[in-house]
């Protein structure tokens, strides 16, 4: 066993954020590195990976989770390299993806999380596992295929397109056929990656003040495949140029920061989903999870034969987590947001 430090480092949840993110919302503390009983596993902690989900986690209200809680670790998935096992299976060295949470060491019992697995032996780079293959693209994979469901002749428009779940579907509804992708995202530079990388056939300024005429413009007839990751203004501009018999897949909403305040814009159009005979359906990636295989696969096809781009966006140490949750929602993030500690 490689000698161990004399402490752990962790990044734990100070108070709640009243608004955005800040560093004071948090506090770097240090105390033993935990000791792995039977059946577990500690991890030295290699990669945190950032989704906008988190700022979720920390409002004290109702959720799909509970809370993390004041003067926990702030909860997080990564990949982290085993130091001791007394896992059947699991060796010294490898490499496991599963939740981790923003600190150095970590004890995980694999019977108690679903979300555990091996990083497979061979795979030349795992931090796939944290973006294009993990949850992200997941989430797109089947927000795109099982319920905006795109084919030849459709028209798809995805918000957020250059971050990393919308980048993944807005490439996946050309694989299986769109005829024209449209996206939108915030800066020049990541307009540029949406068409002149992913291959988006256009990508528009979603903080143009004319983003409604805008959209229209790029496809007059409407969109049939709406994956929206924005919400607010933005998705109340997407339906109003939604097409007859669209489907609108609502995947995100970080125009809201996800802070547990009344949000200030609310929907003007939703009667046009009616008028249009649209749906809009939301939906969380663990509905699928007993198709996550077949999800993969299809992923890592894509991926080895050129034609699904992505991108990793990386920040290093582990003071800078909190800054890595920040950029999900000041927009300066290209792809998946990650930190390697």
């Amino acid at each position: 066993m490689t000698d161990l430090p004399d402490h752990n480092r962790q990044m734990v949840l100070r108070e709640r954020p009243k608004g955005n993110v800040s560093d004071d919302n948090f506090e770097l503390v240090t105390g033993p590195v935990p000791t792995a009983g039977a059946g577990e596993l500690l991890l030295r902690n290699r990669w945190l990976s950032f989704d906008p989900a988190q700022r979720g986690w920390i409002n004290d209200i109702r959720s799909y989770v509970p809370p993390v809680a004041i003067g926990e670790p702030m909860r997080a998935y990564g990949l982290g390299e085993v130091v001791t096992s007394d896992v059947e299976g699991i060796s010294v060295g490898q490499l496991v993806h599963c939740k981790i949470d923003w600190q150095d060491y970590v004890v995980v019992d694999p019977s108690k999380d679903a979300t555990f697995e091996a990083v497979p032996h061979g795979m030349t780079d795992p931090t796939l596992l944290l973006g294009v293959l993990g949850l992200t693209g997941l989430t797109a994979y089947f927000g795109m295929t099982e319920i905006g469901r795109p084919g030849e002749g459709d028209t798809v428009l995805v918000t957020a397109a250059a971050g990393a779940t919308g980048s993944v579907a807005g490439q996946i509804a050309r694989i299986k056929g769109a005829s024209r992708v449209i996206g939108t995202a915030g800066a020049p530079d990541k307009r540029a990656w949406v068409t002149d990388v992913a291959g988006f056939d256009d990508c528009l300024d979603h903080y143009d003040e004319k983003v409604r005429r805008k959209l229209f413009d790029a496809a007059p007839k409407g969109y049939n495949v709406i994956y929206d990751n924005v919400g607010g203004s933005l998705l109340d501009a997407c339906i109003f140029n939604a097409a007859v018999n669209a489907r609108i897949v609502l995947c995100g909403a970080i125009s809201t920061g996800y802070r547990p305040e009344k949000p200030e814009v609310g929907l003007h159009f939703y009667q046009l989903l009616t008028t249009r005979s649209a749906r809009m359906e939301g939906f969380l990636v663990s509905n699928y999870e007993d198709q996550y295989a077949r999800a993969r696969a299809d992923l890592a096809g894509w991926v080895a034969d050129g034609s699904l781009h992505h991108e990793l966006d990386v920040l290093e140490g582990l003071e800078n987590a909190p800054e890595g949750l920040r950029r999900l929602f000041a927009g300066k993030n290209l792809g998946k947001q990650a930190l390697k500690l």
